[in-house]
């Protein structure tokens, strides 16, 4: 199983090392204020073996454990980055034994301990960021071991609640040695969309994207959108892969501020 290296993010990663240069304090450093930043990223498809590469992320923040969509998952042999939460993992027990019966398929990764986003002082989607910087170091590494229990695995990864963040946060995520994992392709909408809209999002896939959904909201449209869209992704020749398995992950564009 190939592993992403540094290398492979050179614009988010250098940017993120070089604002842990510029930025004192180390993991207590504080917010500067700016609007949170959303990394937006492909993978890398240059390669022939990897030209028809997308990858399919999918989060649990919370709340329940959507079987249906897993189930479509395993009919379909297609694999999926699960970003999970410790507050999803304590809840789920059966679940994560589930998941982890197909390593082949899916791969645990960090979405933080009790989805406080990467934000200092200040409200993300309604949900509120973390105090201090000791605050997202907490959330980082109470996901990170909750992830290494209960997978066995150290993460690579670490999405943070509502996928953005600011400067300070980027800091503390690149000393703590994870990469942020960002994405090109919104399928579910924070699980607010119906399986139409789902399906017609997803449709729009091309070679190199990473697609974002949620695998914690089963009375969502999720899981019945993607069921509609993934054979016809399938049918297109697309060959879904866990990060891990990229050749790379490349700035996809400029992030966007968000709310």
């Amino acid at each position: 199983m190939k592993s992403v290296t540094a290398g492979a993010l050179p614009g988010l990663r250098i940017a993120v090392l070089t604002l842990a240069l510029l930025v004192p304090g180390g993991v207590r450093a504080a917010s500067d204020g700016a609007p949170p930043f959303e990394p937006h990223q492909r993978l890398d498809v240059a390669s022939p073996a990897h030209a028809q590469d997308v990858a399919l992320t999918l989060d649990a923040c919370g709340g329940a454990y959507d079987q249906a969509l897993i189930a479509t998952l395993l009919r379909l042999r297609v694999p999926a980055t699960l970003f999970v939460t410790k507050r999803w993992l304590d809840r789920h027990p059966a679940a994560v034994r589930e998941l982890r019966a197909h390593p082949e398929l899916f791969e645990l990764e960090n979405h933080g301990s009790q989805h406080v986003p990467a934000v200092i002082g200040r409200r993300l989607y309604g949900m509120q960021g973390a105090p201090d910087g000791a605050g997202v170091e907490r959330e980082i590494t109470g996901g990170a071991q909750a992830v290494l229990q209960a997978s066995g695995r150290r993460p690579d990864w670490y999405r943070g609640a509502g996928a953005a963040y600011d400067r300070a946060s980027l800091q503390i995520v690149a000393q703590l040695g994870y990469r942020v994992a960002g994405f090109s392709l919104n399928a579910d909408q924070g699980a607010t969309l119906g399986a139409a809209a789902v399906a017609r999002r997803l449709r729009q896939a091309k070679p190199g994207e990473i697609v974002i959904a949620h695998m914690n909201r089963p009375a969502s449209g999720t899981a019945s959108g993607l069921a509609a869209a993934l054979p016809d992704l399938l049918g297109r020749g697309l060959t879904f892969v866990r990060l891990s398995q990229a050749a790379g992950v490349l700035p996809a564009r400029d992030g966007k501020q968000t709310p």
